[in-house]
C-alpha cells in the first residue's frame, strides 16, 4: 500500500535543519545531565531497597516522608506507583553501604514500623493481629492458639496445625489476590472459612490502613556490576554493528550508522533524564532492542543507495540517496507507524511496571526513524563531497 505516491522530497536539502534539531536536542540533553541530576538510576545499578506499600485511602506523600524520617529511615524517594486509584506507593531506601545491610525482612520490618506508628497507632492493643499485614504463618498460630473450631482434642498435633495452616492460607491468599488488603471485615465473607474462624478475626483482628506488597533489594557490587554489563551490553553491540555494516557496505556507511546510533542512544537518554524517568535493567533491553530496530531502518536505506548506484550510475550521491529515502519511504512509514503506535499502546495501558521499557521504545522509534534520515545519510555525502574535494586537489 503507498501511503506517499511518487515521493521526490530534497531529504539532504534540509540537512542544515535535521542537523539544527539534532544539535538543539543533544544540547538540551547534555544541559540535563550536568545540571538537572544527570540520569535517575534505579535500583538495579545503585544498590539499595524498594519498599511498595499499599494504602486504603490516598497515601499523603509528605505524611509518609516524615514517618519514615523520624524512625530514622533514610528514604531517597517516596512516590506514588501505578494507576492513582490503586493507593499505592514506592519508597527507595538509601543505597546499601555493604552486602551486611542486605537484610529484606529487616528493612521491610523497620518500614512497616514506622508506617504502623504513624498511620495505625491506637488501632488494637498488643493481643490484635493486623489482618492486612499478618502472614499465613502468623495468622495459622493466633487461630490455633483460639482454636475457634474445637478442634484441638479431636485431631493430631500434626493434623490440627495442618488444619488451621489451611484456614489461613486460604485467608491471606485471598487478601492478596484481590487487593493486597480488606478494606472492611465483610469482604471476609466470601473467603469460604468456617464461620467461627471469621467471627474470631473479626473479634480479635484489626484492618490496618496499609499494607507491605513486596520488598526489593540490591547490593553495590551486585548494582556496579549490572551497571557495567549493562554498558558492555550496548557497546559491544555497537560494535559488532559497525563491523557488520562495514563488511557489508563501506566503512563509512558502518560509521555513519553507528554515529546515528549513538545520537539515538543519547537522545533517548536524554529524554529520560528529562523526565526525570528511572533507569532500570527493562530500559536497558529497551535500549537494546532500539539500537536493533534503528539499524535496521538505515542498512534499508543505505542497501536501497547500494542498489541504486548501479541503477543510476550518471546520477550523482545526493540524487541517489534522496531517490533512495524516497523510495523505501512508504515502507518506513509503514513498519515505524505501525511498532510507534503498538508500543504508545503499551505505554499508555503497559502500566507502571513497563512504563520505563515503553517509553524508552516511544521515544526510540522515533529518534531512530529520524536518524537515518537526517544523520546517517548526510554523513556519508559529506564524507564522499569530502573524498572527492581531495582527490581533485591531489
Amino acid at each position: 500500500m503507498d501511503i506517499v505516491k511518487n515521493s521526490k522530497i530534497d531529504w539532504l536539502g534540509k540537512k542544515w535543519i535535521f542537523i539544527g534539531v539534532s544539535a538543539f536536542l543533544v544540547l538540551t540533553s547534555v544541559l540535563s545531565f550536568l545540571f538537572a541530576g544527570g540520569l535517575n538510576l534505579g535500583v538495579d545499578f545503585t544498590g539499595g531497597t524498594l519498599v511498595y506499600v499499599k494504602f486504603k485511602d490516598a497515601p499523603d506523600i509528605e505524611r509518609i516522608r516524615r514517618a519514615l524520617t523520624g524512625a530514622g529511615l533514610s528514604a531517597e524517594e517516596v512516590t506514588r506507583f501505578d494507576e492513582p486509584s490503586m493507593n499505592q506507593v514506592q519508597i527507595r531506601m538509601a543505597r546499601l553501604e555493604s552486602a551486611l545491610e542486605e537484610d529484606l525482612s529487616g528493612r521491610s520490618q523497620s518500614v512497616r514500623d514506622a508506617l504502623d506508628k504513624e498511620f495505625d497507632a491506637g488501632s488494637g492493643s498488643s493481643e490484635l493481629i493486623d489482618l492486612n499485614n499478618v502472614s499465613s504463618s502468623r495468622l495459622s498460630s493466633w487461630l490455633q492458639e483460639r482454636d475457634p473450631e474445637k478442634k484441638r482434642e479431636e485431631l493430631t498435633i500434626t493434623s490440627f496445625a495442618q488444619h488451621y495452616d489451611g484456614q489461613a492460607q486460604t485467608i491471606v491468599g485471598y487478601r492478596n489476590e484481590r487487593s493486597g488488603l480488606f478494606s472492611d471485615f465483610s469482604e471476609l465473607d466470601p473467603v469460604g472459612v468456617p464461620e467461627s474462624i471469621l467471627q474470631v478475626i473479626k473479634e480479635d483482628s484489626y484492618l490496618g490502613n496499609f499494607t507491605i506488597l513486596s520488598v526489593e533489594s540490591v547490593g553495590p557490587k551486585v548494582g556496579q556490576e549490572l551497571r557495567e554489563r549493562a554498558q558492555s551490553a550496548i557497546l559491544f553491540s555497537l560494535l559488532g554493528m559497525l563491523i557488520y555494516i562495514a563488511f557489508r557496505f563501506r566503512p563509512i556507511y558502518g560509521l555513519a550508522a553507528i554515529i546515528a546510533l549513538f545520537h539515538d542512544v543519547f537522545l533517548t537518554l536524554g529524554f529520560f533524564s528529562l523526565t526525570g524517568k528511572e533507569i532500570s535493567l527493562t530500559v536497558i533491553a529497551a535500549l537494546l532492542t532500539l539500537v536493533g530496530y534503528s539499524i535496521n531502518d538505515t542498512i534499508v536505506v543505505f542497501d536501497r543507495v547500494r542498489e541504486n548506484l548501479k541503477l543510476m550510475r550518471r546520477k550523482d550521491l545526493r540524487t541517489i540517496i534522496n531517490a533512495s529515502i524516497n523510495q523505501t519511504l512508504n515502507r518506513t512509514i509503514m513498519t515505524s507507524g505501525m511498532t510507534f503506535l503498538a508500543v504508545f499502546a503499551l505505554y499508555l495501558l503497559g502500566g507502571e511496571a513497563l512504563s520505563g521499557f515503553s517509553f524508552a521504545l516511544v521515544v526510540g522509534i522515533v529518534v531512530g526513524t529520524y536518524s537515518s534520515v537526517a544523520i546517517a545519510s548526510p554523513i556519508v555525502l559529506w564524507w564522499q563531497n569530502y573524498s572527492d574535494s581531495r582527490k581533485a586537489g591531489v
